[in-house]
């Protein structure tokens, strides 16, 4: 009876230990999102953050003191070489044309009046009727009546460019700023404030430095054939393509840098004078790259790694090297993943290693 007693605590016991076993949870799966790893040829490249700068700035000043009568275009617009851009006063510069055109006729009339006298003097001293010194007078006094003539030509070509001046046009194809004198008022020669500024944005630089010690792989690879430069501005998604037009002739001292400038067409006018932009300037092709999206990637204290899945749906972390990054794609040293693996690109907060994974539709 004793032994039987035993044995039925021993099989009550088994029996309440699989009852536990068998009330435990399940380990629910987390829902991750993943990537494949992938072998192609990637762009070599460097990046930087620069400044969208203008190829040219012209700042318009009247080049004569008049009233300003008309303003031909709205502040911000967008204007064409050539364009009539503002109007002085036309009045006293057509009358003082006038006057000198009325000068110039005169003084041609008295002109040809004193040669006309220098030439009978001339005869009648060939005679000996009049002095060599009354000669003399009347071909000096003609000389003087023809600089007179020159001098008025002179003045009728100022008063024609000084006409001229009274309506202003643009040097450059851009953009205008702010207009810093108002119809009605007074302006006066090469004075303050300006005008207008206009600033030409089609084509445009971007200004961009680089560290001195990737000075040598720039010239090289530029020295092969012009390098692309891409910019995005900060906070936009969108992209532009240009072309490095410039290296700057020293490194700078205090930072150890060197200034680059790509040049862009800017067509539809959407990069601006100022404005700061993400650069990647691509060296060269490396085929054969392993490449990962850049959100697969996590920081710890032993270095990057990702979290990769394997044929279980099991998330292992495997360290990696980060080579260059390239947009939203990074390419990773040889070693760490092989093309065809799978790693999680987002829910890695959620992963232990070893923890089972359910792959979101969308991956």
């Amino acid at each position: 009876m004793i032994f039987a007693l035993l044995l039925f605590l021993v099989l009550a016991g088994c029996t309440g230990k699989d009852s536990v076993e068998a009330a435990k949870p399940a380990a629910v799966a987390a829902p991750v999102k993943v990537a494949t790893v992938a072998s192609r040829t990637m762009p070599v490249q460097v990046q930087a953050i620069g400044n969208v700068e203008t190829i040219s700035a012209v700042t318009i000043k009247p080049q004569i003191s008049g009233e300003l009568v008309a303003v031909h275009f709205k502040e911000g617009d967008f204007v064409k070489k050539g364009q009539i851009l503002f109007t002085i006063d036309r009045a006293p510069f057509e009358a003082a044309l006038r006057q000198a055109e009325g000068t110039l006729a005169r003084d041609e009339a008295q002109a040809v009046n004193a040669k006309l006298d220098a030439e009978r003097y001339q005869g009648l001293g060939g005679e000996g009727v009049v002095s060599k010194q009354q000669v003399d007078a009347a071909v000096a006094a003609s000389n003087a009546a023809q600089a007179t003539v020159a001098a008025d030509k002179a003045a009728v070509e100022t008063a024609k460019i000084n006409l001229q001046y009274t309506e202003i046009y643009s040097p450059i194809n851009g953009r205008t700023g702010n207009v810093g004198v108002k119809e009605g008022n007074l302006v006066k020669a090469n004075d303050v404030p300006v005008l207008v500024t206009i600033n030409q944005i089609e084509p445009i630089y971007v200004t961009f430095s680089l560290p001195e010690q990737q000075l040598a792989e720039v010239k090289k690879f530029s020295a092969q054939k012009p390098l692309e430069v891409d910019a995005a501005p900060q906070g936009s998604s969108q992209h532009f393509r240009g072309r490095l037009t410039f290296i700057d002739n020293a490194v700078d001292l205090t930072t150890g840098t060197i200034k680059l400038k790509a040049t862009f067409n800017n067509g539809e006018h959407a990069l601006w004078p100022g404005q700061f932009v993400d650069v990647s300037m691509t060296l060269k092709s490396q085929p054969n790259a392993i490449v990962v999206p850049t959100s697969a990637l996590l920081t710890s204290q032993n270095g990057t790694f990702v979290y990769m899945v394997d044929q279980e749906l099991k998330a292992q972390p495997q360290p990696v090297k980060v080579a260059w990054t390239a947009g939203d794609e990074t390419v990773l040293a040889p070693g760490g993943l092989q093309p065809g693996q799978r790693v999680v690109t987002d829910g890695q907060l959620r992963l232990t290693p070893g923890a089972k994974v359910e792959i979101k539709s969308g991956s």
